[in-house]
């Protein structure tokens, strides 16, 4: 039963594999057009954690899917506390990719991309929710190569590129091998985890865990259909209050400022909607450096570039704002800012309580994934120079 406690949570991010590359130790996280020259050899000045979901969405898999939705936040949570060498935070992007549904496109090979690659976390999360399952052929290779070609995976050596593929039907399928995609992988130094939904031993039979190991990747089996497991705690209530009072924090502009700021509040619905532990997730994950919305929110874009505030037309401010001067905007920026900061603050000083409280009151068959889970990201992460602090 150990493999069976390898679910979604562990399959959906971090596994990282190890490569014979390191972080780009002498990088900045805070211009991501400006270089650093070290020797003769430019460096993109930030580090990309860049991961490809690819989902079966046939018939029996609505598990699978309710588990994404459930985990998408404890691997945000958890790769918040990633460092890139001595100093760099990476950026985390994801991508989703469905497949195996007779709803989708047969000349396509049943395939869809659901999204590119993304830091939005509101919209992920929209994407995720957005799945809805129905029978149809599983093309593994197909996917693979898709998602390879598709995707912007960049030619920078000290990125983490990683695909995770869950199904649960023989990785043979299809017309295109999967080991000629997998081989095209490990040429790009993308990592292929494969997630079996069923008997372990199945999985390997149906050649799950040659289409990982092929390109130094994990093979996992796990119960799609199992219960996610959570734990409350006495910090919840508190947590989810705090996180309607960071929303009042955002100020939303341009001509998708409204659309977005109502896609917050729906994703916090959808969360709430699949157990009060999970809105308490994201409230913590939007608590975080990873969620970041400069393209709608005037206080993120101000800390990216102040000078947008005075060149920003009436019609694109909110209504609490036209009319006033560029100074009184500023003003106003700064005290949400300040709010905002304060609001995150409470937040991690509350999650860092509710850890403890879940360590103290975890049993020993719920906590054996996480354990793992997490022991296996920092090993392997560690070839490639990544560490993890609470600072």
């Amino acid at each position: 039963m150990k493999h069976m406690n390898y679910f979604l949570g562990s399959a959906f991010l971090l596994f990282m594999t190890g490569t014979s590359y390191g972080c780009n130790l002498n990088a900045h996280t805070k211009s991501k057009t400006t270089l650093v020259t070290q020797s003769t050899t430019e460096k993109p000045s930030e580090q990309y954690v860049k991961i490809a979901l690819l989902l079966d969405t046939s018939n029996s898999m609505d598990g699978l899917i309710n588990q994404a939705k459930a985990q998408l936040w404890d691997i945000v949570n958890e790769f918040t506390h990633a460092k890139c060498g001595t100093n760099v935070r990476p950026s985390l992007q994801i991508a989703l990719y469905e497949y195996g549904n007779d709803n989708l496109s047969p000349r396509e090979g049943y395939i869809r991309q659901v999204l590119g690659f993304s830091n939005d976390l509101d919209e992920i999360s929209e994407k995720l929710f957005s799945l809805t399952t129905n029978g149809g052929e599983e093309y593994c290779g197909q996917v693979i190569h898709t998602s390879l070609k598709q995707l912007d995976w960049g030619k920078n050596s000290d990125d983490l590129k990683m695909i995770f593929i869950a199904g649960n039907e023989p990785f043979t399928q299809g017309k295109l091998d999967y080991k000629d995609a997998t081989t095209n992988a490990k040429e790009k130094d993308i990592i292929v985890n494969t997630i079996f939904c069923g008997n372990y031993e199945q999985g390997i039979s149906t050649m799950w865990k040659s289409g990982a190991t092929l390109t130094g990747g994990e093979y996992m089996a796990i119960d799609h259909n199992r219960q996610v497991v959570h734990i409350n705690t006495p910090y919840d209530d508190v947590i989810i209050k705090l996180n309607s009072k960071l929303n009042g924090t955002y100020i939303s502009y341009g001509a998708i400022g409204r659309q977005k700021k109502e896609l917050q509040y729906a994703q916090d619905a959808n969360a709430a909607e699949l157990e009060e532990v999970v809105a308490v997730k994201r409230a913590v994950s939007k608590s975080s450096r990873l969620y970041k919305n400069s393209t709608w929110d005037l206080v993120d874009a101000a800390e990216d570039d102040e000078s947008l505030i005075a060149e920003l037309p009436q019609k694109d401010l909110p209504e609490e704002l036209r009319g006033k001067s560029e100074s009184e905007i500023k003003a106003y920026v700064k005290q949400k800012k300040a709010e905002r900061e304060e609001i995150q603050k409470q937040i991690q000083e509350l999650n860092a309580k509710r850890e403890v409280y879940i360590a103290e009151h975890q049993k020993e068959e719920t906590g054996e994934l996480e354990n793992a889970m997490l022991s296996a990201i920092k090993a392997q992460a560690s070839k490639k120079n990544y560490t993890w602090d609470k600072k």
